[in-house]
């Protein structure tokens, strides 16, 4: 498998048959009347993630009723990280009350698409799908409270005033993905 690394105003990948926790299986098709799909590869295990997934929840929370929806994805080996197989995931979710869809991308083809390398690592992309912003959520993983750039909120905000996105990348921070 040749890796990718998208690029600003790069088409998304699509994707097909994603198990999520909700027991359904999902594919990019899935979120075409959504003017902006936020995608997050995500995990279980990683401090970093889980440092994040408060700020997840309240991010869909209050960009739901405005067409954005969040998609969680965790592509991680779970030979050695058994903490991020499926049936986790889904003890995870309920544990924390996700408010996001979290798919499971088992033969990592999806991470690889997108060329993903960390967890928690933000992919937006407008209603053509173009991605607009890659990046990490914000510039504080360990303190939200001392927080003073969010880039995630500041993208999706300028993409639905109709402007540009001001900072299109940042280096994620977190943990890699496990590949197998």
């Amino acid at each position: 498998m040749k890796k990718v690394d998208l690029k600003t105003f790069d088409q998304m990948p699509e994707f097909k048959n994603l198990l999520g926790v909700d027991g359904k299986y999902y594919s990019s098709e899935d979120f075409k009347d959504k003017p902006i799909l936020v995608i997050v590869f995500s995990c279980n295990h990683c401090p970093y993630v889980q440092a994040y997934e408060n700020r997840m929840i309240s991010f869909q929370k209050d960009y739901a009723t405005r067409g954005v929806q969040l998609v969680a994805i965790n592509s991680n080996e779970t030979i050695n990280y058994p903490e991020d197989n499926y049936e986790e995931m889904v003890k995870n979710a309920k544990k924390k009350n996700f408010n996001f869809i979290y798919l499971r991308d088992e033969d990592q083809s999806v991470a690889n698409a997108f060329g993903a390398t960390h967890t928690p690592e933000f992919f937006v992309f407008d209603k053509d799908r173009k991605l607009r912003y890659r990046g990490k959520m914000d510039d504080n993983w360990k303190e939200p409270d001392k927080v003073k750039e969010n880039y995630l909120r500041d993208a999706v905000d300028a993409l639905l005033a109709g402007k540009d996105v001001k900072v299109p990348e940042t280096f994620s921070i977190g943990c890699t993905i496990k590949w197998k």
